[in-house]
């Protein structure tokens, strides 16, 4: 079983940054893919970036060249840090995981973006 807390959400002005943070429980944090989620008010829950256990990355396209993922396994911590930060980059920010077929999920953290 794995659980997961996010945080570093808030409130900033468009082309700000912020960097987000997933901690991990368990001693296998290693071995398994993580992602970064979103969901905005009245939209459905979209990927936003994904890590796999040997560190490749995939950024669904309206990220790419702004966001970049990342994880330190010594620390059981994944990270998301934004930059050029947009006003529809609003949204509630979750991060995920599945092990043996079971999906994981941390309780969220808000990021506002202000125009």
């Amino acid at each position: 079983q794995v659980q997961l807390v996010e945080s570093g959400g808030g409130l900033v002005q468009a082309g700000g940054s912020l960097r987000l943070s997933c901690a991990a429980s368990g001693r296998t944090f290693g071995t398994y893919a993580m992602g970064w989620y979103r969901q905005a008010p009245g939209k459905q829950r979209e990927l936003v970036a994904v890590i796999s256990s040997g560190g490749s990355t995939n950024y669904v396209d309206s990220v790419k060249g702004r966001f970049t993922i990342s994880r330190d396994n010594t620390k059981n911590t994944m990270y998301l840090q934004m930059n050029s930060l947009k006003p529809e980059d609003t949204a509630v920010y979750y991060c995920n995981t599945v092990l043996l077929g079971a999906a994981y999920w941390g309780q969220g953290t808000q990021v506002t973006v202000s125009s």
